[in-house]
């Protein structure tokens, strides 16, 4: 046999072997049974209506029209809500199975994804991104685990081309054109050395992955974590699909002047909008059960090996001491999870391992930015840790380092554009 010959075999050898590892995963459902088990039923009343006032006080300050959110406090019991309208000034109600652009929580997705190709011996996470994605200029050094931990150093396309991608909302932004416009921005740093938030990171673990693995990334994700997880409702859209699957709300933005600065008066609806803007680092569609399902997941570890899952934990400074992150979550105080904004959409979803306090939220009006829908989680946060447990030796909630009074003023004070 001739040595070509020879690397073909071995090359469809891998390649069936990659395939039959991902269909093992499509039919393998996740357990988490060292979650804390939910205490059925609802909120005390008077908790409930506090956690209405937040979010309905979060619709009015993003200047959108609704908010779709979940609250699960396994000791004490739960609480979901669908406020609103599906447009501004409608008559429509939101429900609480609607779907909206899940943002930066793909970035969790994407690195999860890693982690199970490291677990099945298809990379390793100290691979030089080179390695899967040859003749790319401007990473050298760079690893796959530093993308995911945002220590490489590469500069951030999304905050280069946000006027652009408002002007432009249905355009196909190739993956490439973006990465390539990120690593062109004034670098932040040497690899490893200090934390950076960039989704340029995240689609350049998407291009090596895509690479490596041989699979688009739609069958990524549904093999290694939306089958794995029941998330139904969840979806990477082929570029060409513009809309947001299945019902939902619009989504609404302010347009940028010259300087980045919102223009409150010319908001416009961007629900048309093309997946490529995001791809592996903002482009999945979701729902609130989708989300809670995904969370819990990436909180416990319960997609990963144990190597694995303390290897995505393990944080790094992120501003304040309570804040960390890790490869694709953030650490903020006990909850993991991260917060999200796309042209259109807020959301935002965390859990604590511990006690199992699970928030997520959506809101359909971009202006204030991820800040805003992790102040909102915070809040809420705030409010469900005072209820005692349900049943005596139940875990609650460990104290927090922020109270109701600071999350709402964070929330105020990071609205440009409230509702007159």
């Amino acid at each position: 046999m001739g040595r070509g010959a020879g690397l073909r075999r071995a090359v469809l050898a891998a390649s069936a072997a990659a395939l039959a590892l991902a269909l093992t995963a499509c039919g393998t459902t996740v357990s988490n049974p060292d979650f804390p088990q939910q205490q059925p039923g609802g909120l005390p009343a008077a908790t409930s209506a506090r956690l209405k006032a937040a979010v309905t006080d979060a619709i009015a300050l993003s200047g959108g029209s609704a908010a779709l959110v979940g609250v699960w406090a396994p000791w004490a019991g739960s609480w979901t809500a669908a406020i609103g309208t599906t447009t501004r000034g409608g008559s429509v109600p939101v429900s609480p199975a609607m779907t909206f652009r899940a943002g930066q929580l793909t970035t969790a997705m994407t690195c999860t994804v890693l982690l199970e190709l490291v677990d099945d011996g298809t990379v390793e996470l100290d691979d030089p991104v080179a390695t899967w994605v040859p003749g790319l200029v401007g990473v050298g050094g760079v690893t796959l685990r530093e993308l995911c931990q945002d220590t490489s150093g590469i500069g951030d396309y999304a905050g280069q081309l946000r006027t652009e991608f408002l002007a432009n909302p249905t355009r196909y932004w190739p993956p490439l054109e973006l990465v390539s416009d990120g690593v062109a921005t004034a670098r932040t740093g040497n690899p490893g050395e200090k934390y950076s938030p960039s989704q340029t990171n995240a689609l350049l673990v998407g291009m090596a992955l895509q690479n490596a693995a041989g699979r688009n990334w739609q069958q990524l994700y549904q093999g290694y974590v939306f089958s794995r997880l029941g998330m139904t409702a969840s979806a990477l859209p082929d570029n060409s699909v513009l809309t947001v699957p299945g019902p939902h709300p619009a989504g609404y933005a302010a347009a940028l002047d010259a300087a980045g600065a919102p223009v409150c008066a010319q908001t416009h609806d961007v629900t048309a909008l093309s997946p490529s803007m995001g791809w592996t680092a903002a482009g999945v569609v979701s729902n609130v059960p989708d989300l809670k399902a995904f969370v819990q997941a990436l909180a416990s570890g319960s997609l990963l090996s144990s190597r694995s899952a303390d290897a995505q934990a393990a944080t790094v400074g992120a501003g304040a001491s309570w804040l960390g992150y890790g490869l694709g979550v953030q650490q903020v105080g006990p909850l993991r999870g991260a917060s999200a904004a796309v042209p259109g959409y807020l959301s935002a979803a965390y859990a604590d391992p511990s006690s199992g306090l699970t928030i997520v939220v959506a809101l359909n009006d971009s202006t204030p930015g991820a800040g805003f829908a992790q102040s909102l989680a915070e809040r809420l946060a705030s409010i469900v840790s005072k209820v005692p447990a349900a049943q005596q030796g139940a875990k609650v909630v460990a104290s927090l380092p922020w109270s109701e009074d600071q999350a709402a003023a964070a929330m105020k004070a990071a609205a440009p554009c409230p509702t007159k």
